[in-house]
């Protein structure tokens, strides 16, 4: 009897940036590679929100070229943020059709951060866009999602790359994609990027300290694009397909390493 390893894959944060997923996507799948679970924060929520719904790499690649940041983005200049946020609520629950998680093509978590207990908060219930809205609430830019006693915010501020997540979910290797600022940031030109910025400075100290041993991470070269502009989208689906590339030979050895080791025979 043979025991296929578990692959997971998590898809982190890193705003607009994070359309670098669907190219990773792409490659994946050109080479025969789908995750059996996937965790995602904030943009990597709704890069695998879609896919785990059944939306292509190739179908968000076409979705993603036709985006207009202002008709996505309503502005409510509310003392809680400035974005409300129902727009991309409204177009995410229309591209995952309106599933529950549980409907799932592939299982999903997605993950927010409670603001009242200082916790990092697992979503995999309920209404996919609704998780999803949570998990990209960034603090001072999207308002909150209010929930019961819970206020919650971007998942990427305590685990940027969500590999533990996918891990316990049963995942027996994980591939992480890393979208977001390693080092480098570029200068910032309003008070947005600062925000960001900041928050990147905190989860890059954060991840030196979470990201476990024997994973495979994938880097896209991404490190001068605006997280906040959807003007350089080919360039970041291409820098996705390049670090995916990169990293395919090692994949494939570690898939064949894996499958060798956990064979047994009855």
């Amino acid at each position: 009897m043979r025991h296929k390893p578990k692959m997971g894959l998590a898809l982190g944060a890193g705003a607009s940036r994070g359309f670098a997923h669907i190219g990773v996507l792409q490659v994946l799948e050109e080479n025969g590679i789908r995750p059996d679970y996937i965790a995602g924060s904030s943009i990597g929520s709704v890069i695998g929100a879609l896919y785990a719904s059944g939306v292509t790499p190739k179908m968000m690649e076409g979705i993603s070229y036709n985006l207009n940041a202002k008709l996505a983005y309503d502005l409510g200049f509310s003392k809680r943020g400035f974005i409300q946020g129902k727009r991309i609520e409204d177009l995410i629950k229309l591209l995952t059709k309106n599933k529950d998680f549980k409907d799932l093509d592939i299982p999903l978590a997605v993950t927010a951060v409670d603001l009242i207990t200082c916790k990092r908060i697992i979503i995999n219930e309920g209404k996919v866009y609704k998780g999803v809205r949570a998990s990209i609430s960034i603090p001072g830019v999207f308002q909150p999602v209010y929930k019961d006693e819970q206020v919650l915010v971007d998942g990427g501020i305590l685990e940027r790359v969500p590999v533990n997540v996918v891990r316990q979910m049963g995942a027996d290797f994980v591939i992480g994609v890393d979208v977001a600022f390693r080092g480098i940031h570029r200068s910032p030109e309003n008070f947005i990027e600062i925000i960001l910025q900041t928050i990147e400075v905190m989860q890059l100290e954060i991840m030196n300290y979470s990201i476990p041993k024997g994973d495979i991470l994938i880097y896209p070269e991404l490190k001068m694009i605006n997280p906040l502009s959807f003007d350089d989208l080919e360039e970041v689906i291409e820098a996705g397909r390049r670090a995916a590339w990169d990293v395919m030979d090692k994949l494939k050895s570690t898939l064949n390493l894996n499958s060798k080791k956990d064979d047994t025979s009855l």
